[in-house]
């Protein structure tokens, strides 16, 4: 008999321990009863439900009807589909392995933006012009932990443009953003940015395409972090000091460009080949298949040869408006992607590597990939 109403009880089986769940954090913030927690504790990453409701893999709160985490959870059944057809009125074609949108590189004119964020300061600018133009009331970003020498990643709300400056720059330690709205929304902000990976930029697109009330409403701006994958806090020391005597204490700023690279305080600049960091990959991103962010307004990454542009896809009709006006406000300069072909080949081939994750037991349509890429 099928299940009309599918809730925590099915998000439980399917997802959250059926290794779908990326951490996301969206069905915690959705869900109107105090039921659901979130666990970041050694590397955990996942959602849970309160024993004195149920117990862990049942809701009574469910059983009575509720539905609100599986409508938010952007990995639960045909989560694909249904959000492509909400967001651009159809589904992806199999050669759009990135998914919708258009490839153009982006730069920051302040100077500023650029040295402080990363890789052309794309995201920043892109913030600080929604919070100064009245698109957005906050943004949920990810931010460090206390004076930041402990380089833990954790979730922040963003209401000005120091609010974006103090929260620039990558982290590669994950940080459920999400977990930022309700003190967003208790502050006041009614509109809201998502700042964050493809598993997050997809969950406002899944709580619209199904309904999901308030913050479906108020998740009103979405822009997505290219990722291949997130690591365990583990790899500071167990890599970064185990091996290279780096202490996080020390370390000033990181990115990835092909490989590790790590500033430190004295000056010191360090490469750490990016294969022995695999074993600190996340689990929740071992079966992530969205590599570009393909349901954001926005995606971003700095995947391209010219190390101070934005590698950015533009997929949606605000995401168009918000780029065409900082153009005409001179506050980004943009280019066609086509003049870093490399970086649009590596887009092509890095996404196509995480749709390969995605596996045969689930929904086929992540999986879907053009005859010549297989």
């Amino acid at each position: 008999m099928a299940i009309d109403k599918p809730q925590w009880r099915e998000l439980f089986r399917e997802v959250v321990t059926s290794g779908l769940c990326t951490g996301c954090a969206a069905c915690v913030i959705a869900c109107p009863h105090p039921v659901l927690d979130y666990d970041s504790d050694n590397g955990a990453y996942k959602p849970f439900h309160l024993d004195l409701d149920g117990g862990p893999d049942d809701c009574t709160h469910g059983q009575k009807g509720c539905t609100m985490c599986t409508r938010a959870c952007p990995r639960f059944r045909n989560w694909e589909s249904e959000i492509d057809v909400s967001r651009f009125a159809r589904e992806r074609r199999d050669d759009e392995v990135y998914g919708v949108g258009d490839v153009l590189l982006a730069r920051a004119r302040d100077q500023d933006l650029v040295e402080l964020g990363q890789d052309g300061g794309v995201v920043s600018a892109l913030l600080i012009y929604a919070l100064e133009n009245n698109l957005i009331d906050a943004a949920l970003v990810s931010g460090l932990e206390g004076d930041g020498t402990t380089w833990r990643a954790v979730p922040r709300v963003a209401k000005n443009r120091d609010d974006v400056l103090a929260t620039a720059q990558s982290r590669y330690t994950y940080s459920a953003n999400l977990l930022a709205y309700d003190e967003a929304v208790s502050g006041g902000a009614e509109r809201i940015a998502l700042v964050g990976m493809g598993c997050m930029a997809s969950a406002p697109g899944a709580m619209q395409a199904r309904r999901a009330g308030k913050v479906a409403r108020r998740l009103s701006l979405t822009i997505g972090l290219l990722c291949s994958k997130t690591f365990d806090d583990a790899i500071f020391e167990e890599l970064f000091e185990a091996q290279y005597h780096i202490a996080r204490a020390d370390i000033v700023k990181m990115n990835i460009k092909g490989v590790f690279q790590i500033w430190t305080r004295d000056g010191g600049y360090y490469e750490v080949p990016l294969k022995e960091a695999h074993r600190f990959t996340r689990e929740g991103c071992t079966r992530c298949p969205d590599f570009a962010a393909e349901h954001a307004d926005l995606s971003a990454g700095g995947i391209g040869a010219f190390g101070d542009w934005t590698l950015l896809i533009v997929r949606t009709d605000l995401g168009r408006e918000i780029v065409s006006a900082m153009k005409s406000s001179d506050l980004l300069e943009t280019r066609p992607g086509d003049d870093d072909p490399g970086a649009v080949a590596l887009l092509h081939r890095l996404a196509r590597v995480s749709r390969k994750r995605w596996p045969e037991s689930a929904v086929a349509g992540p999986r879907r990939l053009p005859l010549a890429a297989k």
